[in-house]
């Protein structure tokens, strides 16, 4: 009866450390995908490379949202799309202005 007690006590604390573990919320990826988004607003990517910006947007959205809601890891892979979209949104705009002309 010992051991069967002691077994469930240690099961019990098992279950209750593994309960405590969670992801770190991703606050640089967070960081990184809002400044992307505001370097690839400055050059009017909406504008000039708008497929990408509508992704980058739309990822940090739901990044976001998800974000708020502890979904942390979720959110750092959507953070980092977002990232990614907006820098392409914005190397796109920089380039296709730079072929017309318009000074940055």
């Amino acid at each position: 009866m010992k051991r069967l007690t002691a077994k469930i006590s240690i099961f019990v604390l098992v279950l209750a450390a593994v309960g405590c573990v969670h992801t770190a919320p991703p606050l640089t990826e967070y960081a990184l995908a809002d400044t992307a988004l505001k370097a690839a607003k400055a050059v009017q990517a909406v504008r000039y490379s708008p497929g990408n910006w509508y992704e980058a947007e739309e990822a940090f959205r739901q990044a976001k949202i998800l974000y708020n809601e502890r979904e942390y890891e979720q959110a750092r892979d959507l953070f980092n799309k977002a990232r990614v979209a907006a820098e392409k949104s914005e190397n796109s705009a920089r380039l296709i202005r730079l072929r017309n002309g318009e000074v940055l």
